[in-house]
């Protein structure tokens, strides 16, 4: 899928490819996970998809920042946020995909050293 954004409707066409259901019982399968996955981490709680990661909430403390623009200082009340830790299967997957890159272009950059 390269260099591009995956969506709701790229991944709604995999499941229509991959399962053989229809396309819209795919994009309403896509909702529903999508759609629980979002209350699940809106109620605080933790999701953890194995092989793949774990969407966490953390809570930030309270903080002072500063408008990049005047430079003045402007309080960041305490908030909660979602993050995302990826498993280390993926990022197993992620460095083993770099690595193939990498393999691949090291022989034309070995030729250009070897032609200077």
């Amino acid at each position: 899928m390269g260099d591009r954004t995956v969506t709701r409707a790229d991944l709604a066409e995999a499941v229509f490819r991959k399962i053989g259901l229809s396309r819209t019982e795919s994009a309403y399968l896509v909702e529903m996970v999508l759609e629980e996955i979002c209350s699940t981490i809106a109620r605080g709680e933790s999701v953890k998809i194995s092989s793949f990661g774990s969407f966490l909430v953390r809570d930030k403390n309270e903080r002072v920042g500063r408008n990049p623009k005047t430079g003045e200082e402007v309080p960041i009340s305490p908030r909660r946020v979602a993050v995302f830790k990826p498993s280390n299967v993926m990022k197993d997957c992620i460095l083993e995909s770099h690595g193939k890159r990498r393999a691949a272009s090291e022989p034309v950059g070995d030729m250009l050293k070897a032609a200077e």
